[in-house]
């Protein structure tokens, strides 16, 4: 129990003594649900789960939790998949691929300072990150093409004969 805390049945979920706060690296529950949900749903089900909320950007980045957002498109004849980089340069960027998924991973080393007058500002950004993306179709890695302008990285996934759709006229 807290020191010095009251019983309260909003708190705790019931009646009961209060709790100390979780602790940060249960955030990585939030995000293995949420990929869970991307593997289940079609892609804009799941995106209603995500988080974008300050609290989980501000608190939870600086201790590591990094993964790119995506678009995965599933295509006639490919897979695109366009993934959020902003600050990743080239040199610091590695992308595989298997024939059922697709990881990226980089490292981000960024600075900005600002001084002025009596105000002082230093921020940092730095680290790495990585995110494995399954892919809905098999692929062709020998002919896959990636491009990363801007801070967004699109590759072109072109889909094995085999895995391609096609239509079956009904007689």
């Amino acid at each position: 129990m807290v020191k010095g805390a009251k019983k309260n049945l909003a708190a705790t979920g019931g009646e009961g003594e209060l709790q100390p706060a979780a602790p940060l690296h249960l955030w990585s529950l939030f995000n293995d649900m949420e990929r869970a949900m991307e593997s289940w749903l079609p892609s804009g089900l799941a995106h209603p789960f995500r988080w974008h909320a300050p609290l989980r950007r501000d608190v939870a980045l600086p201790f590591g939790e990094r993964a790119p957002c995506v678009d995965l498109i599933d295509r006639d004849k490919e897979i695109v998949l366009r993934a959020e980089l902003p600050g990743v340069e080239k040199k610091d960027l590695e992308v595989s691929v298997t024939d059922g998924s697709v990881t990226i991973r980089g490292k981000v080393n960024h600075e900005s300072k600002e001084e002025k007058e009596d105000y002082y500002r230093c921020e940092r950004v730095q680290g790495s990150f990585s995110r494995t993306v399954p892919l809905p179709a098999s692929i062709d890695g020998t002919k896959v093409k990636a491009s990363l302008v801007d801070g967004l990285l699109e590759l072109h996934l072109p889909k094995l004969e085999t895995t391609r759709r096609h239509t079956v006229k009904v007689e």
